[in-house]
């Protein structure tokens, strides 16, 4: 298999993918390893991640040019994304072991105790626009709580996979525990026939919706993290329309908007629309376009190449339907999987671009009149990871949030995680929780134990 860099088209490197045999393989030295990993307390396998965290940190300039040259990630938000993973490591740290630990629930002449037991050996198909973030989610909060993990990376980040598996190894994680499976789609679907205990998906709704239907007759957990379409409203009472215009840019088009949670479609109360719109576009503007690999580039290639058409198509249906290209539009003229960054106005609901997730660098921004037509907007959509608004009032924004049918809200912020608290989506932006204890014990489950001496 050929790993590409998007940015020149040049290969970078061939990967061996892996058969039918070899993943069975690999699964079942997985499931006699997890057996002996899962009888250690919860502080030595911490342990273990720890000193993993502290290899990537120290090699986080080597590992942000392999994330780069596969994925067209600018360098400098390579280097963001691998440093800031880091607080998932902490976050095990502060809480794995209080949310692993037995619980007893009622003393007396029969005591009863909830353990928690891991889930077994599970499989982690993973995503290619946030490896560290959307990885560590899932096969360190695996690892801790006992788990092996047979992980497979997204065929756009398989240098990324492969250096995980190999710092683990040297971190002291026993053999067989945790598997770097590669390939492409097929292989993925290999993995789903799979006698797992588990199975984690991080990637688009449809993908999703064709594991969960092939591995429904396992009845074993089974988690989703998939797409959005994130709106964010700005109503009239903000303090200051410039810098809401520069958060809100910042959020449709870090990593060239290839994250679930970028905001994809923008409502504007009338009275600032236009104030809004000129802010937001000469913030876009101002955004260096080029090589990712310097620190300075702010918008990179696309990972895939095949996206660029369909952004292009939801250009073209906008324009064709009345809405306004007041930046960008277009390939750009230069080597590699480039698309100026594009914002449209004039748009409604009957364009692709304010309905289907984009996963690119392109937004609508839509104006409205009050806060309830921005409400009924903003649940127009079969997505649910995050909604935003922008206010200086906080009962405002609380009861606009309040209505959001996402697993997420914003108030003034926006396109952020925190491992403090749950990452999950409704409707068709996932099922399952990680991060937060929720997202500790998602790998494990409970054993109720009554105890009569």
């Amino acid at each position: 298999m050929r790993v590409v860099n998007p940015a020149t088209g040049s290969v970078i490197a061939e990967v061996e993918k892996w058969s039918k045999s070899r993943i069975k393989n690999a699964f079942e030295s997985a499931q006699e390893a997890q057996v002996e990993w899962a009888e250690r307390p919860v502080n030595e396998r911490l342990s273990v991640l720890q000193r993993f965290g502290k290899l990537v940190l120290s090699n986080v300039d080597s590992l942000a040019r392999i994330m780069t040259d596969e994925t067209g990630k600018p360098l400098q938000q390579s280097l963001n994304e691998i440093n800031g993973a880091n607080n998932r490591i902490v976050h095990l740290t502060t809480n794995a072991e209080k949310w692993l630990a037995s619980e007893v629930m009622e003393e007396g002449d029969t005591q009863e105790e909830i353990h928690y037991e891991p889930l077994g050996t599970i499989v982690n198909i993973s995503a290619w626009n946030f490896p560290y973030n959307v990885g560590y989610n899932v096969f360190l909060y695996a690892l801790v709580a006992g788990n092996a993990v047979m992980y497979k990376p997204s065929e756009f980040a398989t240098l990324t996979g492969l250096e995980f598996g190999k710092l683990l190894s040297e971190a002291g994680l026993p053999e067989n525990l945790f598997h770097c499976v590669i390939g492409a789609g097929e292989v993925g679907a290999v993995m789903t026939d799979l006698d797992a205990d588990g199975f984690f998906f991080t990637g688009s709704h449809s993908t999703g919706q064709r594991i969960v239907s092939k591995v429904a007759d396992h009845l074993v957990p089974v988690q989703l993290e998939l797409g959005g379409k994130d709106p964010l409203y700005v109503a009239d009472d903000v303090p200051d329309v410039k810098q809401a215009a520069i958060n809100a840019a910042e959020g449709a088009f870090y990593n060239l908007g290839q994250s679930c949670c970028a905001v994809e479609r923008i409502y504007v109360q009338e009275s600032i629309y236009e104030s809004f719109v000129d802010h937001f576009v000469g913030e876009v503007a101002s955004y260096i376009m080029g090589d990712p690999e310097s620190l300075e580039t702010f918008i990179g290639p696309l990972t895939r190449e095949s996206q660029l058409d369909f952004i292009l198509s939801q250009i073209e249906d906008a324009k064709s339907k009345g809405a306004k290209l007041v930046l960008g539009g277009n390939r750009a003229d230069r080597l590699g999987n480039y698309l100026e960054p594009t914002v449209l106005t004039g748009v409604d609901h009957t364009m692709s671009v304010m309905i289907d997730e984009s996963f690119g660098p392109i937004v609508g921004i839509q104006k409205v009149s009050n806060d309830q037509e921005a409400i009924h907007l903003m649940l127009d959509t079969d997505f649910g990871l995050t909604s935003a608004i922008f206010t200086s009032s906080e009962e405002r924004a609380k009861t606009v949030l309040k209505e959001m049918n996402s697993g997420t809200v914003y108030w003034n912020c926006c396109d952020r995680v925190s491992a403090n608290v749950p990452w999950s989506g409704r409707g068709k932006s996932g099922l399952g929780s990680t991060l937060s204890y929720q997202g500790i014990r998602a790998f494990v489950q409970p054993k109720a134990w009554h105890l009569r001496g």
